[in-house]
């Protein structure tokens, strides 16, 4: 259990000399090997399983375009390649749609399809952790703050939860980081990353302390850090001395221990239902909420469920 306590005081006060920079690049950790899903992720990554007729991936991606995000920068691992692929463009089907007049299809292939030169690729080349991922995308990020989207994870809403975050971001001044937190129940927090609440101010406070997978009574709060994050560039120096934490990896909640002690961390309570995809009752409840928001597919599948269920 690692933690830290003594946050710098909040502030909430806008100073245009001192305000935040713009959240211009986004990293998304995809090197993990799925073992949760296998076999059907053997020769698929995780990353590429389908919500309903989109990979798990583009939905988040699609949650830091619409978030104004302008570059998009992938850290990826062997056999990860079709991941490339996908934001790429497919001559051959393309060629195939247009010749069978199937203009809706295409018309859909290239509103998801990234403008030229704004994705990046970086290998992580050993499976050392959150952290080693992050810090394989600082020479693509450079000295600017960014976001980071764990793909594992999705939030249904609108507006999404990063654009929820970046929006907050704007009300503060200085060097700040920010968290979004969600509440689980108090028997279920020992499986998450956990924050103390300090000074609030609606769904933004300051974070006072930080727990990795706390006991119930050494739990500061029951509200657990979700996979959204906002963080400074001063986390890769930190990153970088490589020190191996819980399952002797290089953990990401070490590193924003450390800098919470010269940085604030704010957490932002925000506004969505999230889906743990890396879970298989996480990843077939998420199916089901995003077919329930589709006109075209909600009727027959609720009508569908209610056959199911009835049958139970």
């Amino acid at each position: 259990m690692t933690s830290f306590c003594g946050s710098p005081p909040l502030d909430f006060s806008l100073q245009l000399r001192d305000a935040m920079k713009p959240i211009r690049k986004a990293v998304f950790p995809v090197a993990g090997l799925g073992t949760r899903f296998l076999p059907a992720t053997k020769a698929m990554p995780k990353e590429m399983l389908p919500v309903v007729d989109r990979p798990i991936i583009q939905h988040v991606v699609d949650e830091a375009r619409q978030a104004g995000i302008e570059h998009f920068i992938f850290v990826t691992g062997r056999n990860k390649g079709v991941i490339q692929d996908h934001f790429d463009r497919q001559f051959e089907l393309e060629m195939t749609l247009r010749e069978r007049q199937k203009h809706a299809d295409l018309a859909l292939l290239s509103q998801d399809l990234p403008e030229p030169g704004t994705t990046s690729f970086t290998r992580q080349q050993e499976p050392l952790g959150l952290g080693h991922a992050v810090w394989c995308a600082r020479e693509l990020v450079g000295h600017e703050p960014f976001a980071l989207l764990l793909p594992d994870v999705l939030v249904q809403h609108n507006p999404s939860c990063l654009a929820q975050m970046i929006d907050a971001a704007r009300g503060l001044s200085g060097s700040p980081n920010i968290i979004a937190v969600e509440e689980v129940p108090e028997d279920r927090v020992q499986m998450y990353g956990v924050v103390g609440i300090g000074e609030r101010d609606g769904k933004l406070f300051s974070i006072n302390q930080m727990v990795e997978k706390p006991t119930r009574a050494k739990a500061p709060s029951n509200l657990i850090i979700t996979g959204r994050y906002i963080l400074q560039p001063e986390i890769f120096s930190l990153l970088a001395s490589h020190s191996r934490g819980a399952g002797d990896e290089i953990q990401l909640t070490d590193a924003m221990i450390e800098l919470a002690k010269k940085q604030p961390f704010y957490g932002l309570k925000f506004e969505g239902k999230s889906f743990d995809c890396g879970s298989k009752i996480g990843f077939l409840a998420a199916n089901v909420a995003y077919a329930l928001q589709r006109d075209d597919i909600a009727p027959a599948l609720r009508t569908e469920l209610k056959r199911l269920l009835g049958e139970k």
